[in-house]
C-alpha cells in the first residue's frame, strides 16, 4: 500500500447503516470522534511542552542556556509554522484517523529519543547535546504540525454548522489540558527522577494519545455507512460546497481577511508562548519561587485557558449575540492588563496564580474567537484545513520567533554579581504587552471589512 493510498481520505462503505438506527450510529461514532481527538490533541501538547518543565534543571545543570533553549524552542516553532501550513491543506484531502495518529506516535518517538540522549549526557559534550536537540526537536515541530487540522477538520465532517461553535470551544479547551498535564505531572516526575524523565514520560502519553486516536476516531460518516452530515443535518449545500476543494483553498489564499486573522493570531501567540514557554523560569529568577511553586502556578493558567476556550463560543454567541468584536476587545484589554500585573506588580503564590488565570482564561477567549470563529466564519466548510494553515504558518511563525527574541533578551540583559546571575525581564516583558495589545486591536479595527469581503463573494 502506497503511502497516498494509506493516507487519502476514505471512500463510502459499500454497507449501509439501516435507516432506522441512522441517528443513534451517527451519535455514538460522532461523539465517540469528538472526544477521542479532543484527548489526543491534549496528549499532542504534552509531546510539545515537555522542554518548558526542563529549562531551568538545564539551565541550572550547565548543559544548555537560556539562549540556546531559545534556539530549540524555535527550531520547534519554525517547523511547526511550515508543517501546519503544509498539512492543513494536505489534511482536507485525508483520512483525518490516521493523519493524526502517525504525528502524535512519531512525536512521542521524539521525545523518547532526547530523554534517552539525556541519559548519557555526562559522555557527550553540551555542543553535541544542543544540537541534537535542536535536531530533535524541530522534527517534533513537523509531527506537532499533524494535529490541529484533523481535529478541527472532524468538526467539519461530523458536526452540523449550528453544532460547530460549540463543539470547536471544547476542542480548542484541549491544548490547556495538555498544558495542565505538563506542567503538573511531569514537573513532580522531574523534581523526582531528574529532567530525561520528564522527555519520557511524555514520550509514554503521546503513545497513549495514538492509541486513543485509532480506537475511537473515525474519518467521514460516509466511511461508517452512514449519510453526509448535511444529509443528516437537513442543511443545504451550499454554492462553495459543490465546487472543488483545490478552488475553494485558492480562494482562501486570496481572501485579505484571513491574513488578517493570521496576523492577529501570530501576536496572541507571542503573549500565549510567552507565558507558557518562560513563565516558569520568570518566577524561578525574578520572584524566587522554587520549581513545583512555579510549575504550579503557570498550571493554573491551563486551567483558565479550558474556561476560556469554553466560554469563547457562550459569550460571541449568545452574551453579545453574535458579534465578534465586542468580546474580542473585552478580553483583549483583559488579558493585556493582567500581563502586565503578573510581569510588574509581584506578590506572592496566590496572587501570580489569579494573575496567571486571569490572564490565560482572557487569552483563551480571544485565541478562540479570533483564530477559530472568526476564520470559520468567512470560510467555506471544505477549505477549513486551508484556513487553519494559513492561520497556523502565521501563528507559529511569530511564536518561534518570540522564543528566540525572549531567549536573547533574557541572556543579554542578564549580569552575574556575588556568583548568581542576576536576571532584568524588563525588555522582554515591553516586548510581551506589545504584542498583547497589537493581538486584539488589529482584528477589531479589520471586521467588518472582513465580513463585507465575505458577503461580496
Amino acid at each position: 500500500m502506497s503511502l497516498y493510498s494509506y493516507f487519502r481520505i476514505s471512500k463510502p462503505s459499500a454497507e449501509k447503516v439501516p435507516q432506522e438506527n441512522i441517528h443513534d450510529t451517527y451519535k455514538s461514532l460522532r461523539d465517540r470522534t469528538f472526544w477521542g481527538a479532543t484527548i489526543a490533541y491534549s496528549l499532542y501538547y504534552v509531546c510539545r511542552m515537555s522542554i518548558n518543565v526542563v529549562k531551568q534543571p538545564l539551565i541550572d545543570e550547565g548543559i544548555l542556556s537560556a539562549g540556546q533553549l531559545g534556539l530549540i524552542g524555535s527550531a520547534l516553532l519554525f517547523v511547526y509554522a511550515v508543517g501546519k501550513f503544509m498539512n492543513g491543506f494536505i489534511a482536507d484531502y485525508c483520512n483525518i484517523r490516521r493523519f493524526m495518529a502517525t504525528g502524535l506516535f512519531i512525536s512521542a518517538l521524539m521525545n523518547l529519543l532526547m530523554g534517552a540522549l539525556g541519559l548519557f549526557q555526562s559522555m557527550l559534550p553540551s555542543v553535541l547535546i544542543f544540537v541534537c536537540f535542536a535536531i530533535l526537536w524541530g522534527m517534533n515541530g513537523w509531527m506537532q504540525s499533524m494535529g490541529s487540522a484533523p481535529g478541527v477538520i472532524s468538526l467539519s465532517r461530523w458536526f452540523s454548522r449550528s453544532q460547530r461553535g460549540s463543539y470547536y470551544s471544547l476542542f480548542s479547551s484541549s491544548p490547556y489540558i495538555g498544558e495542565f498535564i505538563s506542567y503538573n505531572i511531569l514537573a513532580v516526575v522531574v523534581g523526582w527522577l531528574g529532567w530525561q524523565s520528564g522527555f519520557i514520560m511524555a514520550a509514554l502519553a503521546g503513545l497513549a494519545g495514538a492509541v486513543i486516536i485509532l480506537l475511537f476516531v473515525s474519518d467521514t460518516p460516509e466511511s461508517k455507512g452512514l449519510p453526509s452530515i448535511q444529509e443528516i443535518s437537513g442543511e443545504e449545500l451550499a454554492k462553495e460546497d459543490k465546487m472543488p476543494t483545490r478552488e475553494l483553498q485558492k480562494m482562501v489564499l486570496k481572501h485579505p481577511g484571513i491574513w488578517v486573522i493570521a496576523l492577529s493570531s501570530a501576536f496572541i501567540y507571542i503573549t500565549k508562548y510567552a507565558i507558557a514557554g518562560w513563565g516558569v523560569l520568570f518566577l524561578q529568577k525574578a520572584r524566587g519561587f522554587d520549581l513545583a511553586e512555579a510549575s504550579q502556578v503557570i498550571a493554573f493558567s491551563a486551567i483558565s485557558g479550558v474556561l476560556g476556550t469554553v466560554l469563547a463560543g457562550w459569550l460571541s454567541d449568545k452574551v453579545f449575540h453574535g458579534n465578534r468584536v465586542k468580546p474580542a476587545v473585552l478580553s483583549g484589554i483583559i488579558s493585556t492588563s493582567s500581563l502586565i500585573l503578573f510581569l510588574f506588580v509581584g506578590g506572592g503564590f496566590l496572587l501570580n496564580i489569579f494573575y496567571v488565570s486571569l490572564f490565560s482564561l482572557s487569552v483563551g477567549v480571544l485565541y478562540c474567537i479570533v483564530a477559530g470563529l472568526m476564520a470559520v466564519d468567512i470560510v467555506p466548510r471544505k477549505a477549513t484545513g486551508a484556513a487553519l494553515g494559513v492561520v497556523g504558518i502565521s501563528s507559529y511563525v511569530a511564536a518561534g520567533l518570540q522564543d528566540l527574541t525572549s531567549g536573547l533578551l533574557i541572556q543579554c540583559n542578564m549580569t552575574h554579581e556575588g556568583g548568581a546571575d542576576i536576571y532584568d525581564f524588563g525588555p522582554v516583558s515591553w516586548f510581551w504587552i506589545a504584542a498583547a495589545v497589537v493581538s486584539f486591536v488589529l482584528p477589531s479595527l479589520n471586521w467588518k471589512k472582513m465580513t463585507m469581503k465575505k458577503q461580496s463573494n
